[in-house]
């Protein structure tokens, strides 16, 4: 697993074992950026992120890589936490992250009371943990967190359709890839 593009392009990322971790490809990433740069690499210049189940931390740490401001990392297992930390560190980022060692909900939670409102908001929860996308997409939907004109990606499996729509969150566009499908909602 690497960076793919950006300040740390080609620069590797550690992952942990263990099928409750399941890391976003590499190739499934670079899709996933493509789209949301679509051909302008400073797309992301300046933009926040909130990283939701966040596992090794690859998607938000690609981000930071090509210009994102911030990147809020949350994942309720404490070895996944300190792998984000140490992922970080490894490539000499020492500012624009934090890490909530939280289940989403709960960081949702402190980041809405903080006031935090983010551009682009990405969530992959364990693939049988199929509630949590309804549930983190519906509380998204009526929270302030989303800013007006952002996005929020769902990475999941290709056999289960998420929904299209969540309270004012609309399915706009879903990219299917092996066994993974993104699925992008925003207002």
């Amino acid at each position: 697993m690497r960076i793919i593009a950006g300040k740390y392009r080609s620069r590797p990322l550690r992952s942990l074992r263990g099928l409750d971790l399941r890391p976003t490809s590499d190739r499934l990433r670079e899709t996933l950026f493509d789209v949301l740069c679509a051909g302008n690499p400073d797309a992301l210049a300046g933009s926040t992120w909130l990283d939701l189940y966040a596992g090794t931390g690859a998607v938000g740490i690609e981000a930071l890589s090509r210009g994102a401001a911030k990147v809020y990392f949350a994942d309720s297992s404490k070895a996944a936490a300190e792998l984000i930390a140490g992922n970080l560190k490894s490539l000499g980022i020492a500012a624009g992250f934090e890490i909530a060692k939280h289940e989403a909900a709960k960081a949702l939670r402190q980041w809405g009371s903080l006031g935090i409102a983010a551009d682009l908001i990405f969530l992959d929860p364990p693939y049988r943990m199929r509630d949590e996308y309804a549930r983190t997409l519906s509380f998204l939907s009526e929270s302030k967190l989303l800013r007006a004109k952002g996005i929020v990606i769902a990475e999941h499996e290709k056999r289960f359709d998420l929904g299209a729509e969540f309270g004012k969150l609309r399915r706009y566009r879903k990219l299917e890839q092996g066994d993974a499908a993104l699925s992008f909602y925003r207002f």
